[in-house]
């Protein structure tokens, strides 16, 4: 059966989705952008700190369903310039070390909500 995940300690979505799904032993996280659970105001004042908040945003969602980092098997990364790659690329680092780290891809979009630079989704067991 599937199972609908909200919390407060992220953003609460702004449409019609949720911040996560579970179903048979599976947790689908939706994109989290880098958005202030507490304040609602977008943590842009540059890409590391951004990409700090979205990773926060994801392991809070993960935990509210009784997951964690250490149980992501896919990640999906959309940056506006991909010329952050390595800066991302290294926050990310610190919540994914090498040895445990998912599969992964990080693309380049023309555009994410609310005109940030970095949106992180994905799929974990529970």
């Amino acid at each position: 059966m599937k199972q609908i995940i909200n919390t407060a300690a992220a953003p609460l979505p702004i449409g019609p989705y949720n911040q996560a799904t579970a179903w048979n032993g599976l947790l689908f996280v939706s994109g989290q952008i880098a958005l202030d659970p507490v304040s609602g105001q977008l943590v842009m004042d540059n890409i590391e700190n951004e990409t700090h908040r979205v990773l926060q945003n994801v392991k809070a969602v993960l935990e509210a369903a009784g997951s964690s980092l250490d149980k992501v098997l896919k990640a999906s990364v959309f940056v506006k310039d991909i010329n952050m790659f390595s800066r991302i690329n290294a926050v990310y680092g610190e919540y994914f070390q090498s040895e445990n780290a998912p599969a992964r891809e990080l693309v380049q979009v023309a555009e994410l909500p609310r005109f940030v630079n970095v949106e992180i989704s994905v799929i974990a067991t529970i």
